[in-house]
């Protein structure tokens, strides 16, 4: 092993200075005011280029990150003309006629840098890996050497257990294969309880909180306040309420892009922190290293635009096949896409390593990649599998980074639940679930509003921008709608959809909403596309209704046909436990569920859904090294807390988590 990594090291470089001489090359053909005499002299130049980003790089970052975001914009824009001007200036045989020839040059030539890296390393990422190693090599000289076990916990979002074994049988995560092949890992299915969203179940991941919250978005009657999880004021109130400042990562841990911080005291684009960043408004380090980096920002910039032309090219061809179901997928998601799918994913890599490298104790990272092409492309469509071969990618890189930390790491891959395919219900049945309660109340004076529609995707890309852009002196509202005035508001979370009578206080009874609006629970469990509607009555407690029947919940007592048959052997447990949640809506209401495909009809314009029952959206994974038992039966995001708490206590022979008070 040792006798080949410098081998290896050799031909990397030795491959980085032949594309820096090809790409110089081209630069010097294409532009008028860049001339070379000779062949050796441009590469000369690329080699002297080379040799003064190496040197300057960590020095420019330093001085610009004092300077601020000026600095940091003004040295991504200019940085590498400087460098390309100085290594011109210096260079025999070759010259620049001004600054702007060189600036022009500077951008073109880095294109073409990752162009060809990324043509002659695709299936290699031991590129990537030597480059981490090398940008963070400081870290791991000043970080002190230590015998004890760190966790690095990767969280896989909306992948299910039962795709995470296909792909990984299909040849799409050769890393996780091996891990599992090997006996070092085992994978473990554990059921994510109502509602099946990344909120909630990073709530109790992260906080041991699930019960704190009962939907992707819902409505809060004493306040008139919609509370919307992707968005970064909104969580950060969430996690006020959750949080007892003992979460997972309270003791030294890293929290990166998700949703909840977990008490980090490190916490990086992470949704309920993302307006909270330490410092007068400057740039984070991490990020000044990143834009100044040519592998980090203008790569990434030139992947991205890969991205996005490899989406219209999959959106075009699910159209030409006639591929159902399908929606359209517009031009936002189509950057978003790109921005969260490459930019995202290449952040979080570069920050993850670099905590590794720091020798941090826990590290909690949410790759949302194939989440994110899940919801508009379908769970199992060739596009979101080739996202986990990314995430599956990124997962050696850092296997192989943590080789070279200062303790040794282990991993865990976890999901925090799964998705459910199907056609939207607007698609099946021609119009949305607000339409529907405003037929049912047509009538009574009363009207219904869609509490809003925004998907997670821009909250991401939210997120995204608070932790890189500079802030203002006060956070912009989030402008959460209050829907005032209107009677009922429906907030839908994938297949579920809370309805709540904003005129009545508190949750209402059944019987006063039969009174209020006699047509309203006929109209819903009567419509195909709905599967059951949960209400709470004087009388009897929690009751499911359903077409042919319904299920007494809290008596234990099904009268008629079970609405809740074909939504597995959970639903029920999870419905009483539900009923009891805060701010649950006066009425709650499931999709249908298509058992000869699995099929569910999400209340939101999207393929792949999660938030409520049906298919396969509660059954999420977690793989563990092999020397850690998992127990049996792990239900509820609550229960995978205490295991991870359990095992990170196991690692520290000295109490160094803090138990929960």
């Amino acid at each position: 092993m040792a006798a080949r990594r410098p081998a290896s090291l050799f031909a990397t470089v030795g491959c980085v200075v032949l594309l820096g001489w090809a790409a110089l090359g081209l630069t010097v053909a294409a532009l008028p005011g860049i001339s070379a005499d000779s062949a050796w002299a441009v590469l000369a130049a690329a080699v002297v280029l080379g040799l003064l980003g190496a040197a300057l790089r960590p020095l420019l970052v330093m001085l610009l990150t004092r300077i601020g975001w000026l600095g940091v914009c003004a040295g991504w824009l200019v940085g590498e003309a400087l460098l390309l001007a100085a290594a011109l200036t210096v260079t025999p045989g070759i010259r620049a006629d001004g600054f702007w020839d060189a600036f022009w040059a500077a951008w073109l030539y880095a294109a073409l840098t990752s162009i060809g890296l990324w043509a002659v390393t695709a299936g290699q990422p031991g590129v990537v890996t030597r480059h981490l190693l090398r940008v963070n090599r400081r870290f791991r000289r000043s970080a002190p050497p230590s015998d004890v076990p760190g966790v690095v916990m990767i969280q896989i979002d909306g992948l299910s257990a039962p795709l995470a074994r296909w792909s990984i049988q299909a040849g799409a995560m050769p890393t996780l294969g091996r891990w599992l092949r090997s006996g070092s890992h085992r994978l473990t299915e554990w059921h994510a309880r109502l509602p099946a969203t990344t909120p909630a179940s990073q709530a109790g991941l992260l906080h041991g909180a699930s019960d704190r919250i009962p939907a992707f978005r819902w409505y809060e009657k004493d306040s008139g306040r919609l509370v919307v999880t992707n968005r970064p004021r909104d969580s950060a109130l969430v996690e006020s309420r959750l949080s007892d400042a003992h979460g997972l990562l309270a003791d030294g841990g890293v929290s990166v892009s998700n949703v909840f911080s977990g008490d980090a005291p490190t916490s990086v684009l992470t949704m309920s922190t993302a307006g909270a960043r330490p410092g007068a408004g400057g740039p984070p380090r991490y990020l000044a290293a990143y834009l100044l980096d040519p592998f980090g920002l203008t790569r990434s910039l030139v992947l991205t635009v890969g991205e996005i032309v490899k989406e219209l090219h999959q959106a075009r061809r699910q159209r030409l096949r006639r591929v159902e179901p399908r929606i359209s997928r517009t031009g936002p998601y189509v950057l978003l896409r790109g921005l969260t799918n490459v930019l995202l994913r290449q952040l979080n890599l570069a920050v993850v390593a670099e905590q590794i490298m720091r020798g941090a104790p826990a590290v909690y990272c949410d790759f949302v990649d194939y989440d994110e092409i899940a919801h508009h492309a379908g769970p199992a469509r060739p596009e979101a599998l080739a996202a986990l071969e990314g995430i599956d990618a990124a997962l050696g890189i850092l296997e192989e980074v943590a080789g070279s930390a200062p303790r040794p790491y282990e991993f865990v891959v976890l999901s925090d639940h799964g998705q459910s395919q199907g056609a939207t219900f607007s698609r099946r049945y021609g119009l949305r679930l607000e339409e529907l309660v405003r037929r049912c109340t047509a009538g009574t004076g009363q009207d219904a509003v869609a509490a809003d529609g925004d998907d997670e995707q821009k909250g991401r890309a939210r997120t995204l921008g608070a932790g890189l852009l500079p802030r203002s002196g006060s956070p912009a509202p989030d402008g959460s709608p209050a829907a005032s005035g209107a009677d009922i508001v429906v907030a839908a979370s994938g297949n579920l959809a809370l309805l709540y009578l904003t005129a009545l206080p508190g949750r209402v009874p059944v019987e006063q909403i039969e009174e209020r609006y006699p047509a309203l629970l006929t109209g819903l469990i009567e419509h195909p596309g709905i599967g059951w509607v949960l209400v709470r009555s004087r009388r009897y407690g929690p009751v499911v209704l359903g077409r042919a029947g319904r299920n007494l919940l809290e008596r234990g007592r099904v009268e008629g046909e079970d609405p809740l048959a074909g939504f597995g052997p959970y639903a029920a447990d999870d419905l009483r436990r539900y009923d009891g949640l805060e701010h649950v809506g006066d009425i709650v209401v499931n999709s249908a569920v298509w058992p000869e495909t699995g099929e569910v009809a999400a209340f939101e314009e999207l393929i792949g859904c999660h938030g409520g029952m049906g298919g396969w959206q509660d059954r999420a994974l977690l793989i563990h090294p092999a020397g850690w038992p998992a127990g049996e039966g792990l239900i509820g995001a609550d229960a995978v807390h205490r295991r991870l708490r359990c095992w990170m206590q196991e690692l520290r022979p000295v109490a160094v988590l803090t138990p929960p008070g």
